[in-house]
């Protein structure tokens, strides 16, 4: 019987890392999507062309990418939109959302109950982005807000959260 554990041991290990691949292809066909999108499937684009790299790198299957970049560009049943969400964490702290989804509602009704499970909820646009600009595609904080030590581990676990939700690209806060 010693056998059945062995293989028992395997496959679990085997179904761990292909969950793990499963988000990051998850993740990286968005991306792709979203540049192909952009710059209507042109596969020279630079932007286009390093998400392809990256999707390379991790050994993404070309069919795969092929089919991204088509459903960018509209042919195929999917099409992402990249969508924007504010909230105001723990001390006051503002909190940016950046996801990428082919439901905006569904995304928006997980997010508020994520959120709702951490004692806030999203805010109105243009409530927290005031705290921030926007600097070669990445957000970043011109005023900060100071918040303790109990409040800023009650913020890392929330953007851990938020960072742990398939359609979630990236978190962006002005805590210090």
């Amino acid at each position: 019987m010693s056998g059945h554990n062995k293989w028992s041991k395997i496959k679990n290990k085997k179904a761990v890392e292909d969950a793990k691949r499963s988000k990051l292809f998850s993740m990286l066909v968005r991306t792709i999507t979203m540049e192909s999108r952009a710059t209507q499937g042109d596969i020279n684009h630079p932007h286009l062309r390093t998400a392809i790299e990256k999707a390379r790198g991790a050994n993404m299957p070309m069919e795969n990418i092929e089919r991204a970049v088509a459903r960018g560009i509209g042919v195929g049943e999917n099409s992402y939109t990249e969508v924007l969400y504010e909230t105001y964490g723990p001390g006051g702290s503002a909190i940016i959302i950046e996801a990428i989804t082919d439901n905006k509602n569904r995304t928006a009704a997980e997010l508020r109950h994520l959120l709702s499970q951490e004692g806030t909820e999203l805010a109105r646009p243009g409530s927290a982005l005031w705290a921030f600009h926007k600097e070669a595609g990445i957000w970043s904080s011109h005023t900060t807000s100071t918040i303790t030590d109990t409040e800023g581990k009650k913020l890392s676990l929330l953007v851990e959260k938020l960072e742990e939700h398939p359609d979630v690209n990236n978190v962006y806060t002005n805590a210090q």
